[in-house]
Parts: structure tokens; C-alpha cells; sequence
């Protein structure tokens, strides 16, 4: 039988880039986070749009607006 058991460093592969690591999770979590507020905003706008007799351009201009103020309290 093969012998499966590690017999050599705990870390074999090449060094960690941090600063390339770091830049990489700060995009993710931007993008997360301005993402869930475009989706947030754009259901906010459907059922303005929706429920309301305001219409489609009204809606527009409520998911603009909810997206600049969720943008401005994000930052």
C-alpha cells in the first residue's frame, strides 16, 4: 500500500502575494456591498413603481436617488 502520510514542509507551494491578496478581497467587498445596494435600491424602485400610480419614470428616479444616498453612506 502507498504510504499517504506527509512527510515534508506543511507548505510546499509558492509565497503568499499580500498585497495583490488584499487589493483582490477589497474588491470583493466592494462589489458586495454596492451590489446589495443596487439591489436593495432597485426593489425599493419596483415597488414604488408597482404599488403606486407613479409609473416607470418615477421609479427611475427613486432607484437614482436611493442608490446616491445609500452610495454616500456607504463610502
Amino acid at each position: 500500500m502507498a504510504d499517504h502520510s506527509p512527510t515534508g514542509p506543511v507548505e510546499t507551494g509558492a509565497q503568499m502575494d499580500y498585497p495583490e491578496h488584499e487589493k483582490t478581497y477589497s474588491m470583493f467587498i466592494a462589489l458586495s456591498k454596492y451590489g446589495a445596494l443596487f439591489c436593495a435600491a432597485l426593489l425599493i424602485a419596483m415597488a414604488f413603481g408597482f404599488f403606486t400610480s407613479a409609473g416607470f419614470f418615477s421609479a427611475t428616479i427613486v432607484l437614482i436617488l436611493v442608490y446616491a444616498v445609500g452610495w454616500a453612506l456607504l463610502r
